[in-house]
């Protein structure tokens, strides 16, 4: 099937106008985990080379695209990729339910991107935010709506935080099988809120979100 006329995009638009301008590090950063009711929200920031907007992707990312719009398959091969090759520059930052709790969930999405962006060395010129500017990022940035789909740099990024969650969330779904969370990865669906209900909150259950704190309360009464 053919993409349709708003599916085609130039992804390297933001990165070129900025490599054009003289800047040579180019981050992109996004996050994963806003929504749900347990587990960590993760942020990663990636660098990637600017020979890759003249010679193009390679075979080993050609599909790259916002995370949430690939199979598992193809955010897993891209992941592995993306952390085996030298040419790209990359930081994963989790910050745990706990912190979420202590901060709130916008807080904690900040430091987590500003944790990822500290692990790229040298500093980047330059950040490609998803979404709405972020007021504790102190590098120059371009915030860009639905970025994850414009940008490849921040389709990196969404991929590299996206596969380390629901690894993570895999991973808890053995110790707490009872909730399913390799299934739904700690989102409010209807399996997860059943088990809520009938287990109450595990470890890694964020306090602050309702029905979880509502469900402690009911509990406690």
């Amino acid at each position: 099937m053919r993409p349709s006329q708003s599916e085609v995009t130039d992804r390297w638009q933001y990165e070129r106008s900025l490599w054009q301008s003289g800047l040579t590090r180019i981050a992109g950063v996004d996050e994963v985990g806003r929504g749900p009711l347990a587990g960590p929200v993760v942020a990663a920031a990636a660098v990637l080379p600017a020979a890759w907007e003249l010679n193009g992707l390679p075979l080993g990312l050609q599909g790259l695209n916002d995370s949430k719009r690939l199979s598992e398959a193809k955010r897993e091969r891209f992941f592995e990729f993306l952390l085996s090759t030298h040419e790209v520059c990359y930081g994963l930052a989790i910050v745990e339910p706990g912190i979420i709790d202590q901060i709130n969930i916008l807080q904690a999405t900040h430091r987590a991107m500003n944790e990822a962006l500290a692990q790229l060395l040298p500093s980047p010129d330059h950040v490609l935010v998803d979404g709405t500017r972020v007021k504790s990022i102190t590098l120059p940035q371009t915030a860009i709506v639905k970025g994850d789909f414009k940008s490849y740099s921040i389709a990196a990024a969404s991929v590299l935080a996206k596969v380390t969650r629901d690894r993570l969330m895999v991973g808890y779904g053995q110790r707490w099988p009872a909730y399913g969370f390799a299934i739904h990865k700690g989102y409010p669906t209807p399996q997860h809120l059943a088990a809520l209900t009938a287990h109450g909150p595990c470890e890694i259950h964020r306090r602050s979100f309702s029905p979880v704190g509502k469900l402690i309360q009911e509990i406690l009464l």
